[in-house]
């Protein structure tokens, strides 16, 4: 189940009809996320696997599963603000309920993303999981 803003998304994005109006909304996502603390990009918060340089730091508050991002490509931080959207503010438990290519799906992302973005991308959702699980 995804959470209220990622359903906002998907809405914002039903109005979308090409993929140039999509990946600009992505990236326009990406340069609205607030910036990642420089302390906080360290080798234990890069994610390998992405051709871009990006970093995840995790937090869990009350329960509630939170992370910031940053990458040094902007689509990619618009990539990470979606994740944000998908998973921020979820309980711990649930994070890995949620199945991140299906939802993603519904964006229509998935067929305008080179392999290399999107293996990227799947390699941020493991990470995700992982700290989630860890955390649970």
């Amino acid at each position: 189940m995804a959470s209220a803003a990622f359903e906002e998304i998907v809405e914002d994005f039903e109005f979308l009809e090409d993929w140039e109006d999509r990946y600009a909304t992505v990236i326009d996502m990406g340069k609205s996320l607030p910036d990642m603390n420089d302390a906080l990009k360290t080798p234990a918060t890069k994610v390998e696997g992405c051709a871009s340089q990006v970093w995840l730091h995790p937090e869990i508050k009350d329960g509630a599963f939170h992370f910031s991002g940053d990458s040094d490509a902007m689509i990619v931080k618009g990539l990470i603000a979606v994740l944000t959207a998908l998973y921020s503010g979820l309980p711990v438990a649930e994070v890995s309920a949620v199945d991140a290519p299906a939802e993603l799906a519904r964006l229509g992302l998935n067929e305008h993303l080179s392999s290399q973005r999107s293996n990227g991308l799947r390699a941020m959702v493991e990470r995700i999981r992982l700290h989630a699980s860890q955390a649970a």
